[in-house]
């Protein structure tokens, strides 16, 4: 990612967040050092399929590029068409959708039944709870056992309502990026949501 396009996404994301501020969450995106954190809690020798949630301008997006293997597959979930459409000209090669409510639905439509890991980068806090619940609940539902749910968030109110799904493995704390964020490492464990 060069630095002029890289500044172009700043601005773009800005006007995106002051336009929609519930669905963007932050006026800048996400940095690298978040990105590189989330993309190594995953064993991508392991991984065939993956989901990236809310994609922004793709900063995560280019770290599971480069994790993932040749053969594995990628689906990415932007709401924000004009997001969704550059990411479509960086990466061809990955399938798009818009609704991460609809997750299981365009999965089984590609073929697929179940995923490896889900990485997110949704607003959270933000969404109704009926909202969140539900993409909670499409993410549990396409996980394979032992999956993983990768997720940033700015604060720790997700935390219990992700343990009531999860298990969670570990949290991090990324000071280096704007606001500092939280990773959450969710594995799916069929015991805990019985």
């Amino acid at each position: 990612m060069n630095k002029s396009m890289s500044i172009s996404q700043k601005y773009l994301f800005l006007f995106k967040f002051l336009r929609f501020p519930r669905q963007i969450g932050s006026v800048t995106p996400s940095s690298k050092t978040l990105a590189k954190k989330m993309v190594s809690a995953i064993s991508w020798d392991k991984v065939r399929h993956v989901v990236e949630l809310g994609a922004g301008t793709g900063v995560i997006t280019h770290f599971i590029h480069e994790a993932v293997d040749s053969s594995g597959k990628v689906f990415v979930f932007e709401k924000d068409p004009t997001l969704r459409h550059s990411l479509k000209e960086q990466f061809p090669e990955y399938s798009f959708f818009v609704d991460a409510t609809q997750l299981d639905v365009n999965l089984r439509s590609m073929g697929v039944e179940e995923i490896d890991c889900v990485i997110s980068g949704l607003p959270f806090a933000n969404f109704s709870q009926q909202l969140r619940d539900g993409i909670i609940e499409q993410v549990f539902q396409t996980l394979k056992p032992g999956g993983l749910f990768v997720a940033f968030q700015y604060s720790l109110q997700m935390k219990k309502h992700l343990e009531q799904h999860f298990k969670i493995v570990h949290i991090y704390y990324v000071i280096a990026n704007f606001p500092p964020a939280f990773v959450y490492v969710c594995q799916k464990n069929e015991e805990i949501y019985q």
